[in-house]
């Protein structure tokens, strides 16, 4: 018997917006990426058959619009085969209980994630101290509490294969949350990298708002190992991807990605780490 599933009771509407919400766009054969108010989210699947996986599931309150977003992709009353999460955040899985619900499909998210998404575990507090701006100090007032998705939740398989997706495999990529995953594509090299790094500095509420690029590392406020971000990074990189959809900013490709991903790695430290935050003792070279 399906156990009911909740949110945390602090869920909410988040009044965060940019340029780029509700624009999709199309980044590989196969794979469309649409902006939700901050967030983005990917469908991933041909849209003759309808044979589909959405990746992440947006902001609280934006169930219809995702809904209405694959009905437009795929035709009246399809449905993804599954939803796969890169990690558990508020603004990945915020309308996910309703997508259930509407569509009766699986969940599959690391194990180290699922804690969080079946009421076993918070994540540690968002950090308002950190360096960045406006968006990290209005981090208090985002969601944090763990959601419960009972049984509808289930580990991705230990060999690095996607339920739904034969052609990718998950690639697990920690230090913004201790189960984010990012998803890759051998044969054409696209990449699905949640937050493992960012294509915008999503402290800053006027960058966010703008979607104006700059390569980053995850959201600060919200990231409590560096280190292991770094790792993450560095296993991305050596991915050679060519196409990369971040969950936040636009996604990027060819020679812009390949630059602007060797630059984070190299100078991680000082793009990526903030100078300060109750996450970071203190400034310290991670190389």
């Amino acid at each position: 018997m399906n156990k009911e599933m909740s949110y945390g009771s602090d869920y909410k509407f988040i009044p965060a917006t940019s340029v780029a919400s509700g624009l999709g766009k199309v980044v590989a054969r196969d794979v469309f990426c649409q902006t939700i108010q901050v967030v983005n989210l990917c469908l991933v699947g041909n849209t003759e058959t309808q044979d589909f996986v959405l990746v992440d599931a947006g902001m609280p309150g934006s169930a219809d619009e995702i809904i209405a977003l694959t009905e437009e992709r795929f035709g009246p009353h399809s449905r993804p085969r599954a939803i796969l999460l890169t990690h558990g955040h508020f603004d990945h899985v915020g309308a996910i209980i309703e997508l259930i619900n509407h569509w009766e499909v699986p969940v599959y998210a690391h194990e180290l994630e699922i804690p969080f998404l079946t009421v076993k575990q918070s994540y540690p507090e968002p950090d308002p101290t950190v360096e960045g701006g406006m968006l990290a100090k209005l981090s208090p007032m985002y969601p944090n509490e763990p959601i419960d998705l009972g049984n509808h939740v289930k580990p991705l398989p230990s060999d690095g294969t996607i339920p739904e997706m034969p052609e990718w495999r998950w690639i697990h990529t920690p230090g913004h949350t201790p189960g984010h995953v990012s998803f890759f594509r051998e044969e054409d090299r696209v990449l699905i990298a949640g937050d493992a790094f960012v294509t915008v500095k999503q402290e800053s509420l006027y960058k966010v708002f703008t979607q104006e690029f700059e390569i980053s590392g995850p959201p600060r406020y919200l990231t409590t190992d560096w280190e292991s971000s770094l790792t993450s990074v560095k296993t991305l990189e050596q991915l050679k991807p060519d196409v990369a959809v971040t969950g936040h900013g636009i996604p990027i490709s060819g020679e812009k990605l390949t630059t602007s991903l060797s630059m984070l790695v190299k100078d991680f430290d000082n793009i990526a780490v903030p100078d300060y935050g109750k996450y970071v003792d203190t400034k310290r070279e991670l190389h």
